[in-house]
């Protein structure tokens, strides 16, 4: 991570809300916890923050399986329960509620009706190895990663792009733990978040819709890596560090110009942009199963 001129500037957070207790699984041992978190205590882990146009944030549980609703308020409503690993959640602008789930793909989530379903299983009848994240295109395109066990012992992780039109396209296939991702406000370039590769990946698209050039944006260091990204109308992109307990923020031209610091664990998994001016960052910090949120104002100043 490198600045120029002027030293990154530090923002605080505080706790939005924190999962009630009612919803821990305290003591309850899950095949996902075992294989991701060994020998941790892991009573929920949540990820994909993304809001509804009433204000509230949903909010996936990966290893129980559970998706909740936080209304504007910080309480705390389940909306689902099902058999599978809900990793990353998206909220598209017609309301569509579409989930990347590690085991069966990705998904659609009726919150009315409390019933999820797939809409897309594999590719030419081959399972995915575990998708991750997804990001909704202005046109309705989904972009989503297919990062399973992969990273630099086995750099085969894959971004795909699901066209409105059914067309499945595999963007790369040599990602070294591909995550989080996000498109650029020209919706030219695609970063993501490459976990094992302590890095964040910038893949800028050719006339065909394919990429070229694909180069490191930007790298950080620790234990794990960056996870989820978001970015704000002016092109700052925000990073989720799952074991540096920050989001970093980088500007256009890849220089850090902010880190905001968590008040609560180390595991910043995601980050979602809200509030009414979209001046706040809310952020999940999966090892005490909390909601943050950071005043961001402040980077138009």
């Amino acid at each position: 991570m490198m600045y120029l001129e002027t030293p990154p500037r530090l923002i605080e957070t505080k706790i939005f809300s924190t999962m009630p207790e009612k919803f821990r699984r305290k003591g309850v041992r899950t095949d996902w916890a075992d294989a991701n978190r060994p020998n941790v205590p892991t009573d929920s882990f949540i990820e994909g923050p993304s809001f509804d146009t009433d204000g509230n944030l949903y909010i996936v549980d990966i290893p129980f399986g559970r998706i909740f609703r936080i209304a504007p308020d910080g309480e705390w409503s389940q909306v689902v329960e099902y058999e599978g690993w809900p990793n990353g959640l998206k909220i598209a602008a017609d309301g569509r509620i579409l989930v990347a789930d590690y085991r069966h793909g990705i998904m659609e989530l009726d919150a009315k009706a409390g019933r999820i379903k797939p809409i897309l299983t594999a590719r030419n009848s081959e399972s995915f190895r575990g998708c991750n994240d997804l990001h909704l295109a202005s046109n309705g395109d989904i972009y989503f990663t297919d990062q399973g066990q992969t990273g630099l012992h086995d750099p085969s992780g894959r971004v795909y792009r699901l066209a409105s039109n059914g067309r499945l396209d595999c963007l790369i296939d040599t990602g070294i733990s591909p995550n989080g991702l996000v498109l650029d406000p020209t919706e030219t370039v695609l970063f993501v978040a490459m976990t094992r590769d302590n890095a964040v990946w910038r893949l800028p698209f050719m006339k065909d819709g394919s990429v070229s050039k694909v180069g490191r944006f930007c790298s950080l260091f620790g234990t794990s890596g960056p996870d989820g990204l978001t970015m704000d109308a002016k092109g700052r992109l925000f990073v989720g560090h799952a074991s540096l307990g920050h989001v970093f923020v980088f500007a256009p031209n890849g220089e850090l110009i902010a880190r905001i610091k968590s008040c609560a664990g180390p595991n910043c998994t995601n980050v979602a942009i809200g509030g009414e001016s979209k001046d706040r960052l809310y952020i999940t910090e999966s090892s005490t199963g909390s909601v943050l949120v950071a005043d961001i104002s402040g980077l138009n100043s």
